[in-house]
């Protein structure tokens, strides 16, 4: 059973969670490990089996509109306490501003409700080995639109100097990943072997201090590159 990767679905439409559970019981290598309606609730279920000794959910399914706390205070919340607990946004295209901000939060990445059943375990099994899910199809426009409002001149600037360390290659990686490209398609854009991928975003993550892919992409539109 070790190779089982737990889900918590986190919706505050009992039909929407439904429609998730249909999907992910569809591979026997994924399991619901709960359900909440709201954040507070599955922050308290997640804190609650920590502090039990229990097994804590390897991937989070996480919407963005909600009552009590919404999607993207959990997922700060749950990424600051359990940094081993991946959580993915679920949002819409009028919610681009929530899919930005749960990328501050932390989240390994974000997934339009209307997905496929393979995309969704694909991308589940990708944030459960340490990939991130940036969909190519609204990561640009979320990420071009929302980040020069936020980002001061002085930071801007500080993460330009971080990126100019990296290997001209690296960089080429960095950009990539901002584009949303998994280390499979990585590999496949830059002929080289998927492992070969992988080490390099390790090497990058390394360099830069950062926690995982997500932060990357978005400190590179952060930087303006």
């Amino acid at each position: 059973m070790s190779n089982i990767i737990d889900v918590m679905i986190v919706d505050d439409q009992a039909e929407t969670r439904l429609g998730f559970a249909l999907m992910l019981r569809r591979d026997p290598t994924l399991r619901v490990w709960g359900q909440a309606s709201d954040g507070q609730q599955a922050v308290d279920a997640i804190d609650r089996a920590a502090e039990m000794g229990c097994p804590l959910p390897d991937v989070v399914l996480m919407d963005v509109r909600m009552p009590v706390m919404d999607g993207i205070d959990a997922c700060a919340i749950i990424c600051m306490h359990h940094p081993d607990v991946r959580v993915l946004i679920l949002t819409t295209y009028d919610e681009d501003d929530y899919a930005f901000g749960g990328l501050e939060a932390g989240a390994s990445g974000f997934l339009l409700k209307d997905i496929r059943s393979r995309e969704l375990v694909d991308a589940v099994r990708a944030v459960a080995e340490g990939d991130a899910v940036l969909t190519p199809r609204v990561t640009r426009a979320v990420l071009e639109r929302d980040v020069p409002k936020v980002i001061p001149g002085s930071e801007r600037e500080r993460l330009r100097r971080a990126f100019r360390q990296l290997t001209e290659h690296e960089r080429v990686i960095c950009s990539l990943i901002a584009d949303g490209l998994s280390n499979g398609e990585i590999a496949e854009r830059l002929v080289i072997q998927p492992a070969s991928a992988k080490r390099a975003v390790s090497r990058i993550l390394s360099k830069l201090g950062m926690r995982d892919r997500t932060q990357v992409a978005v400190s590179w539109y952060r930087a303006g590159l």
